[in-house]
């Protein structure tokens, strides 16, 4: 029975240790609410801000007029925070390698609203805008909150409320 408890206690404080080591990709850390390792945050933002830009790029020669008004706001948005990502890294402040492409799912979203048009093309653009947003804030927010390097984790913090009132305009497009 002693032994049964020694292994729960090791169990449970081990927990936060597996989580920190997880890769952000797997969702571990989003579950737990903890902040990724730097150099998966980096990656993470900018395969988003990728994902960002190019869908909004299509968004604007494809989209209605609301969805081409959003997706103006959203190449503008990703691609400042793309360069002050770039900036911070280039500075040798936030140590990490950026990507060369966005992630695999990422590209399948994209190769998806690539065989839309009209109103299936508006549809699917405003619904992976509201996942993507939320998937952003949730991994700026923890971030912010929490992530080892300081000046990365200033960055995530004021960067975190313009992607929340992305999300929050993506939720009203979705209505």
């Amino acid at each position: 029975m002693k032994q049964l408890a020694i292994l729960s206690v090791a169990v449970v404080l081990a927990g936060p240790a597996f989580a920190q080591s997880a890769a952000e990709k797997t969702g571990v850390n989003s579950l737990i609410g903890v902040a990724p390792k730097t150099e998966d945050f980096v990656q993470e933002a900018a395969t988003s801000d990728m994902f960002e830009i190019a869908s909004s790029t299509l968004a604007l020669e494809r989209g209605d007029e609301a969805t081409k008004a959003f997706a103006k706001q959203m190449v503008t948005d990703h691609q400042k925070t793309t360069a002050e990502l770039k900036g911070l890294v280039a500075s040798g402040k936030v140590k990490g390698p950026l990507p060369a492409a966005m992630t695999s799912s990422q590209q399948s979203m994209l190769d998806t609203l690539n065989g839309l048009q009209g109103t299936d093309f508006n549809k699917q653009y405003h619904s992976d805008q509201e996942s993507v947003h939320e998937d952003a804030v949730d991994l700026f927010m923890r971030y912010g909150d929490e992530g080892d390097n300081a000046d990365l984790k200033a960055w995530a913090a004021t960067t975190r409320p313009a992607l929340e009132h992305h999300l929050m305009i993506a939720k009203d497009l979705n209505k």
